[in-house]
Formats: structure tokens, C-alpha cells, sequence
């Protein structure tokens, strides 16, 4: 898949782009059911909300076929090399849970920030990729983005370490209000196996899932060979020191596990 000239100057003004369907509903559900099946285990990847509920599972492409397969998928590495112009590694893949009733919120930040101060990350070179593997409503907690936002670089952070179970470098309510109003806010919704791709100096953040419906989706971090990381200060599996470039596999793959899968199971 190949973003349109129209995409890419979308994607450069308003810092972010959505693809509806860009998955089937045969290949999500297969990541469903891994993702749950992960959520399940006491790996130290695995993070929990207070209340116990999942809310982030780290590094899944490391030790799971699906996001394996995911996490070279064409359709989400073509798109990015063309935004960067060379090969991408992959920093950092999480499965993101926002759970029925007891999903946190994430609080307003860029992640490019996040990534500079506690990885080493020279530039932001980088983006997030997000499949959607639950139908997103504007009832159980979009990502809310502020369009514009990324083009004034990467802005003064507090290090939130008590809100939620994981720390973030959050903005405070003035330069949010600020970025508000001169961006608005938008929230992509749409079905499972839709996709979404941000700067990674694009303001975000989601409030509380307060519904029966769980939000879960996917993301990849995908950054530019040449600009990988030089300090880091976290675990591997959460800001990887892998610099492999990406190599995609087959259009099918994901399907045709997706397939072998259900054949094995009946």
C-alpha cells in the first residue's frame, strides 16, 4: 500500500492520517484473540491499570506469530518508508487494551518527547501506526488528536509518574488550551482493522473508557535506521536496541496465518 500525494500532503499539514479498512476482519480477529491470550499472562511486558485490568502489553512481535507478522506487515511499513524516505526499525510495539469500564485515561502528550528524553532519539524521525482491532466510537475512548500540533516541536513536559500506572511526559492545561484553540480536536472512530498514523510530535491523548465496549488497539513505533537511539534509559522491550531494518512480509501473511489457524482448530 502507497500513500497518494494528496495523503502525504494531509499527513504533512495536519500531522496525522486515517485509513479506514485496511485490515479484514479475518486478520483482526485473529489479533484479538492473541491479544487476549497475552493480556492473560504475568509477563513483566504486560502493564495493568490500578483496578488489575490490562492496559498496555509490550513488545508482542518479539514472541507472538500474529503481531509477529503485524509488525512487518506492508501496509504499514510502505507507508511510513515513504514519509521518511529510507528503512525503518522497529522502536517500540505495544498492544494498547483500554478496557470495557476500566480502562485509564492517557493524558495529553507527544510521544516524540517521551522518546528524546528517556531514549536518546535525535530527531523525530518517528511515528506511531495504529490498527484498530475494536470497532473506535466516540463513547469508549478515541484518541483524541490536536491537528497542527506537531509542527511546534517538541514542547515543555512535567514527567507524570502518579496519574496512571504508567509514566508519561505530559503537558499542562495552558499549552493544551492554546494548541486547542488554535487546532481544535479531532477523534478518528471507525471499525476494526481501520488504520492510523501520527507525528510523533502530534499532541494526543484519550480519556477513561467508562463503557462496556473495549477499545483495543495496536501500535507500532516506527522509526528511521538512521536516526535510532543513543541514550536509553528503559527496558528493551519497551524502546528496543534492535536496529534491524524492516524487511515486509507478504500482503497474505497475516491472512493465510489467520487461516491455518482456524484449519488447525477444527
Amino acid at each position: 500500500m502507497e500513500l497518494t500525494a494528496e495523503q502525504l500532503r494531509q499527513f504533512a499539514e495536519e500531522g496525522y492520517l486515517f485509513l479506514p479498512d485496511c485490515f479484514s476482519e479475518e486478520e483482526v480477529a485473529v489479533l484479538r484473540e492473541e491479544a487476549e491470550r497475552i493480556y492473560a499472562t504475568n509477563r513483566p511486558e504486560v502493564w495493568r491499570e490500578k483496578t488489575g485490568a490490562p492496559r498496555t502489553a509490550f513488545a508482542a512481535h518479539t514472541y507472538n506469530e500474529a503481531f509477529r507478522l503485524l509488525g512487518a506487515h506492508p501496509r504499514l511499513i510502505r507507508p511510513v518508508e515513504q514519509v521518511f524516505g529510507e528503512k525503518l526499525y522497529m522502536h517500540q510495539f505495544k498492544i494498547n487494551a483500554k478496557a470495557a469500564f476500566e480502562g485509564d485515561v492517557w493524558q495529553w502528550h507527544q510521544d516524540y518527547g517521551t522518546w528524546a528524553r528517556d531514549d536518546g532519539m535525535p530527531e523525530p524521525r518517528a511515528m506511531n501506526i495504529a490498527v484498530f482491532m475494536d470497532e473506535v466510537m466516540p463513547i469508549n475512548g478515541p484518541l483524541m488528536l490536536i491537528p497542527k500540533s506537531h509542527v511546534y516541536g517538541v514542547l515543555e513536559a512535567g514527567h507524570d509518574k502518579e496519574t496512571t500506572s504508567y509514566p508519561l511526559w505530559t503537558l499542562d492545561k495552558e499549552t493544551v488550551t492554546r494548541l486547542v484553540a488554535q487546532g481544535g480536536i479531532v477523534a478518528p472512530t471507525g471499525k476494526p482493522g481501520s488504520v492510523l498514523m501520527f507525528h510523533g510530535n502530534l499532541v494526543h491523548g484519550s480519556a477513561p473508557n467508562i463503557t462496556p465496549y473495549p477499545r483495543r488497539i495496536v501500535y507500532l513505533t516506527l522509526c528511521a535506521v538512521s536516526n535510532y537511539i543513543r541514550k536509553p534509559t528503559r527496558p528493551e522491550w519497551i524502546a528496543h536496541r534492535d536496529f534491524t531494518p524492516i524487511e515486509p512480509v507478504a500482503d497474505s501473511a497475516l491472512r493465510d496465518y489467520a487461516r491455518a489457524r482456524k484449519a488447525a482448530a477444527e
